[in-house]
């Protein structure tokens, strides 16, 4: 039992820790770097964490910076961060499912009714399957785009395409650009692709394969509602915000057609879910815009999937309480459903653990470099979130700064997951009831 509490979350954090030291030693090595010498430690080690933690932030110009050896790297811990945090997140729903004995709470749990190891190889065969082919899809496209659009070289494109597709569908953000996605701002087909890659890998692959099994939204799981309805609810108010502030600002879309603005906000409403794709400046950005994206990055995407932040059905399953407890009603509920004390707990933990790391990062940055708090609590909450967009402090940031963000994505690659799955599989039983008290409140 002890194993079974406590093994799950530890081999993950084992896991990204071995990967991220693993691609800070490759990183160090003289041939990975453009320039002559090799890069520094810490330029080595943030790149390795923020690949394999699928954040897309860097210190320095990757497109520049790193050769094509290095770029592989990149590429490789980018996949090993964002499959790896897949399947291990399969295997840990698997053995909350046997822990719990909750039926029909997640797509990827709907056929599993034992935690048999080959069950475990199985799921996450296909798991790994629904991946490799978004990407392999998403890069066949991206190639066409380039080789024929843009004049590259054949070898040129399918690199460049393989790259962008892993880095979409992992929700990383790195390019190979050193006006990252901006290059394509007046391009609405690879906005698009991006944008797609970025979403359905963000989703979650419980929502996906519930989706496929059960098409009516009368069928769908409690989870695969907040899932999908949250998501197309952020989006929207993404774009709405994103249309209203920056359409008529000249330092971003203002200079652009109705199709092109279109475009980039709809750009601007996905990416900040843990994608750090920018086509636009994040320093000429409205300050609207920058508070919107501040909650955008922090709830992040689906559980289970690329993506990072709180999650989005953790934002609106407390939004459901909330509104539950403002009716007066018994039972906290989505739907026809009640939502069990242990998961509101659960939720509020995972929340609450989420602000007060992001709080106590911005201060410490803001004590090691005295940057103005808007910008720092940009990069704090990117950061935290995985999300990678920058407004370009990153790299002005002393090297005890880049720790602090080091650490940032690393809580928030692991520690919302592995933090939520063992509040869950921690349930005791007491043989008695204390007494209740009721201490004010508000």
């Amino acid at each position: 039992m002890k194993r079974l509490r406590f093994g799950p979350a530890r081999t993950v954090v084992v896991f990204y820790a071995i990967t991220v030291t693993i691609g800070t030693l490759l990183l160090a090595l003289p041939f990975t770097t453009s320039g002559e010498g090799k890069a520094a430690f810490g330029t080595a080690l943030f790149t390795a964490a923020s690949a394999t933690c699928i954040t897309g932030m860097s210190p320095v110009d990757v497109a520049t910076y790193w050769n094509p050896v290095g770029h592989v790297v990149i590429l490789l811990l980018v996949q090993a961060g964002g499959l790896g945090i897949v399947t291990l997140s399969a295997r840990l729903l698997q053995l909350l499912h046997g822990r719990m004995g909750i039926e029909g709470t997640l797509a990827a749990q709907a056929d599993s009714h034992t935690d048999s190891p080959a069950h475990a190889r199985s799921m996450i065969r296909v798991i790994v399957r629904f991946y490799l082919l978004l990407e392999a899809l998403l890069a066949v496209l991206l190639t066409l785009r380039l080789r024929f659009s843009y004049g590259e070289s054949t070898g040129r494109a399918a690199w460049e395409g393989v790259f962008h597709a892993v880095s979409a569908v992992n929700n990383a953000g790195f390019t190979l650009y050193t006006q990252g996605a901006a290059k394509f701002a007046g391009d609405p087909w690879v906005l698009a692709m991006l944008c797609g890659g970025v979403f359905i890998g963000g989703l979650g692959y419980p929502v996906w394969f519930e989706l496929m099994r059960r098409r009516r939204p009368k069928q769908w799981s409690m989870h695969t509602r907040l899932t999908v309805y949250g998501s197309v609810i952020l989006f929207l108010v993404g774009l709405a915000a994103f249309l209203a502030f920056e359409s008529h600002n000249p330092a971003t879309l203002g200079p652009l057609g109705f199709t092109d603005t279109l475009w980039n906000s709809i750009g601007g409403a996905v990416f900040p879910r843990t994608a750090g794709f920018n086509t636009v400046d994040y320093t000429q950005v409205r300050p609207e815009t920058m508070a919107i994206n501040y909650v955008l990055m922090f709830i992040g995407g689906g559980s289970a999937g690329t993506s990072g932040g709180i999650k989005v059905s953790t934002f609106f399953l407390l939004g459901a309480v909330i509104i539950s407890e403002v009716r007066g009603e018994p039972q906290a509920r989505v739907g026809r459903r009640a939502i069990p004390t242990a998961v509101q707990r659960q939720a509020l933990t995972v929340a609450l653990l989420g602000v007060g790391t992001v709080m106590v990062g911005m201060i410490v940055i803001l004590t090691l470099s005295k940057q103005p708090m808007q910008l720092v609590l940009f990069e704090t909450i990117s950061a935290f979130s995985t999300t990678g967009l920058s407004t370009g402090l990153t790299g002005l940031l002393p090297e005890a700064a880049h720790f602090v963000l080091i650490a940032l994505m690393f809580i928030g690659r692991v520690g919302t997951m592995t933090v939520g799955t063992a509040l869950a599989m921690r349930r005791s039983k007491r043989r008695y009831q204390l007494p209740e008290e009721f201490p004010i409140v508000g």
